[in-house]
């Protein structure tokens, strides 16, 4: 398992993580982190898991590891909470060579795998997922930190993990996030939108989600009826927003008006990640008839090798009109694009 102090703190951006990460190793906690062998083997460096269920609190790791899944690559997880030598977080070995920056990893996979999960878009429509990666990446990402680590730095804190700490665990977290809240309003200040009010800030986060719930409309993925990088990028913001900030607008807005990101979320989260489940699942995304064996997941995986290969059916199994655990009270699969948002206006909103 991970050394109890590189935990530290499982989201923000790679200024703070670097922060945090300088901070624990002045305080001696230092310790030797386990030799691993990157030959022929992708192995993914990120963040411990939270323990609220969610695989990751980065927007950046869920982004990196979710990619690495939709390209069917298999790789290894590593939580040793070292950072890359350009101090971010996640980066990748692979055959002795070491890449940060999810996308110059993404580049680097491309280049010696391979793998391109873009090859059916065109010029204008590589263009517009560019533009929309750097609103995500570049602005919206920075209103969810405010939220997570500002506004909503009680829950946040409850969910870090830190495992090995013993009587100092809960005083450690406690330290850890306010330094962290005083790093991300600076970071924030130089960024330019830390200038602006909360109301002001939250507008904003508003924009942008309203504008990727206007971009994907009733289609299955953002670009249209396959998934693509910008997928992975979107879903890692938006889980954070559907699962990580309970109470929040984020929360209220993804789960109530723009209830298509929602069910968006959920469609990548139950392709992409089988063994991930979300113990306050509302119902308007679960069949009336699942039963309890049909909703028990095994857990995360940690430091193993994943492939979904063997774990998914082929796509084609997503065209059948039986009534799974995948379909909603209307019997349309949670796959399918054409789910009919009239659909559910009759029913209660998420609250």
């Amino acid at each position: 398992s991970a050394p109890w102090w590189s935990v530290h703190v499982t989201a923000t951006g790679c200024l703070v993580d670097l922060h945090i990460s300088f901070l624990l190793h002045s305080f001696g906690f230092n310790r030797k982190q386990q030799e691993i062998d990157s030959k022929d083997a992708i192995i993914l460096h990120q963040f411990a898991r939270p323990n609220n269920g969610v695989p990751s609190l980065s927007p950046f790791c869920l982004k990196m590891e979710t990619y690495l899944r939709m390209a069917d690559l298999p790789y290894q997880n590593y939580f040793g909470g070292k950072l890359s030598a350009q101090g971010k977080m996640p980066w990748i070995e692979y055959n002795h060579e070491k890449v940060s920056g999810t996308e110059f990893i993404i580049d680097f996979l491309e280049e010696k795998l391979g793998v391109n999960l873009n090859k059916n878009l065109g010029p204008q429509e590589r263009a517009i997922s560019r533009a929309v990666t750097k609103m995500v990446e570049e602005h919206f990402y920075w209103t969810l930190a405010y939220c997570q680590w500002v506004d909503n730095l009680n829950e946040t804190r409850k969910m870090l993990s830190l495992s090995g700490g013993g009587p100092f665990s809960n005083l450690l977290r406690w330290v850890v996030c306010h330094i962290t809240k005083g790093i991300v309003k600076r970071e924030m200040h130089g960024h330019g939108i830390g200038r602006f009010s909360e109301e002001e800030i939250y507008m904003l986060m508003e924009k942008d989600m309203r504008s990727l719930a206007g971009l994907l409309g009733d289609k299955k993925y953002i670009m249209g009826p396959k998934f693509s990088t910008l997928d992975a990028t979107v879903f890692g913001h938006l889980a954070q927003a559907m699962w990580t900030l309970p109470g929040t607008r984020p929360e209220r807005l993804i789960k109530g008006e723009l209830i298509n990101l929602a069910m968006y979320c959920e469609r990548i989260r139950r392709k992409f990640w089988p063994e991930w489940h979300h113990d306050d699942d509302n119902t308007i995304y679960e069949s009336e008839e699942s039963s309890e064996g049909s909703k028990t997941h095994t857990p995360l995986l940690d430091f193993s090798l994943y492939s979904r290969t063997e774990t998914f059916e082929d796509e084609g199994a997503e065209n059948s009109f039986s009534r799974t655990p995948d379909t909603d009270f209307t019997g349309h699969s949670l796959f399918d694009s054409d789910v009919d948002m009239d659909d559910y206006t009759e029913h209660e909103p998420c609250k």
